[in-house]
C-alpha cells in the first residue's frame, strides 16, 4: 500500500488544518480512509451508553495538487489507518503560512503517516519540519464496521440561530442541568429547555425559517405549530458547538422520530467554503461536510464529516 499527497494552496492548507483541529476536539482517535478520489476521517465509538460517531469526507481534488495512492488490492483500492487525532492536529499547526505540505505513508520501524512542512525562509535555503505520526493499518476484515452511516429523513427541519449565540446559551444552561430538551416545529420556532426539580428555564428562538425537505411525505400531515422534541446530553451538544472551526453561513437542525419511538437530532452546518461536516451521537451526534455542511445528530451516537463542492 502506498500514499502520498501534496498541498500547495494556502487556502486549502488552512481548510485542511481547521478540519484536523475540529476532529481533534471531537475524538481522541479516528480512522483515516484513503481512496483514489476522497479522504475520510471516521469515528465509530461503540459504547453501551452511547458514544460519538463521525464521517468526514474530503474530495482530494479540492485540497491536493498532487495525490497518489495504491490500496489493499485492485478490487479494494482503499487504505484504512487508525491514528491519534491530536498528533495530526499538532503536526499541522506548524504548517500555518507554509510554502507546501506533504503527507505520505512510510515505514520507519513502524507504520507512520509522515507530514513534511516546507516553511518560508529569509535565505535561499529551504526549511522543512517533519512529523512522523504513528498509525495502525486496519485489516480488510474490519472495514465493514467503518462504512458511512445512514441518516433517516427528518420529521422537522429548521434553521439554527447564530452558533456562537447558541453556544453561549447552552454553556449557561450547563451550570444548571446536565441534560437539555431541544424542541422545534415547522413554523420556524426553536426552544432550548432545561428542567430540574427547582427550576425550568427555556430560551425561545422564532422566525428561524424551515428548509425544504427532500421528502414531504414524512411530515406533510404534521401541524406546523406542533413541537418535536429530543432530550440530549448538554456536554455532547457543547462538544459539537465548541468544535466548530468552519465559519458556517447556515446551520440547520433536523428531528427524526422513528417508528420504534427512538428520537434522533441532526445538526447540520453549511459554509461557502470547500468542505462539509456532519456528526452524530447516540443520543446521536453526526457531522457531515458537503459543499460545506456540518451535521450533528443526537440519538444513537455517531459523527460524520463530509467534504465536497
Amino acid at each position: 500500500m502506498k500514499f502520498r499527497g501534496k498541498i500547495v494552496d494556502g487556502a486549502c492548507l488552512n481548510h485542511f488544518t481547521r478540519i484536523s483541529n475540529m476532529i481533534a476536539k471531537l475524538a481522541k482517535t479516528c480512522t483515516l480512509r484513503i481512496s483514489p478520489d476522497k479522504l475520510n476521517f471516521i469515528l465509530c465509538d461503540k459504547l453501551a451508553n452511547g458514544g460519538v460517531s463521525m464521517w468526514c469526507e474530503l474530495e482530494q481534488e479540492n485540497f491536493f495538487s498532487e495525490f497518489q495512492m495504491e490500496g489493499f488490492s485492485a478490487e479494494n483500492n482503499e487504505i484504512y489507518l487508525e491514528l491519534t487525532s491530536e498528533n495530526l492536529s499538532r503536526a499541522l499547526k506548524t504548517a500555518q503560512n507554509a510554502r507546501a505540505l506533504k503527507i505520505k505513508l512510510t515505514n520507519k520501524h513502524f507504520p507512520c503517516l509522515t507530514v513534511s512542512v516546507e516553511l518560508f525562509s529569509m535565505s535561499s535555503s529551504t526549511r522543512i519540519a517533519t512529523h512522523d505520526i504513528p498509525i495502525k493499518v486496519i485489516p480488510r476484515k474490519l472495514w465493514k464496521d467503518l462504512q458511512e452511516p445512514m441518516v433517516p429523513d427528518p420529521d422537522v427541519s429548521i434553521y439554527l440561530p447564530v452558533l456562537k449565540t447558541m453556544k453561549s446559551v447552552v454553556e449557561k444552561m450547563k451550570n444548571i442541568s446536565s441534560h437539555l430538551v431541544v424542541e422545534a416545529n415547522r413554523d420556524g420556532e426553536l426552544n432550548l429547555k432545561i428542567e430540574t426539580e427547582l427550576v425550568c428555564v427555556t430560551t425561545h428562538f422564532k422566525d428561524l425559517g424551515n428548509p425544504p425537505l427532500a421528502s414531504e411525505s414524512t411530515s406533510q400531515d404534521r401541524n406546523p405549530e406542533h413541537m418535536a422534541e429530543v432530550h440530549i446530553d448538554i456536554r455532547k451538544l457543547l462538544q459539537f458547538l465548541a468544535g466548530q472551526q468552519v465559519n458556517p453561513t447556515k446551520a440547520l437542525c433536523m428531528h427524526r422520530i422513528c417508528h420504534s419511538g427512538k428520537k434522533t437530532l441532526l445538526l447540520r452546518v453549511e459554509t461557502n467554503e470547500t468542505y462539509k461536516v456532519r456528526i452524530l451521537e447516540s443520543l446521536s451526534i453526526r457531522w457531515h461536510h458537503m459543499a460545506e455542511s456540518s451535521l450533528f445528530t443526537m440519538g444513537p451516537t455517531w459523527m460524520r464529516i463530509n467534504q465536497c463542492l
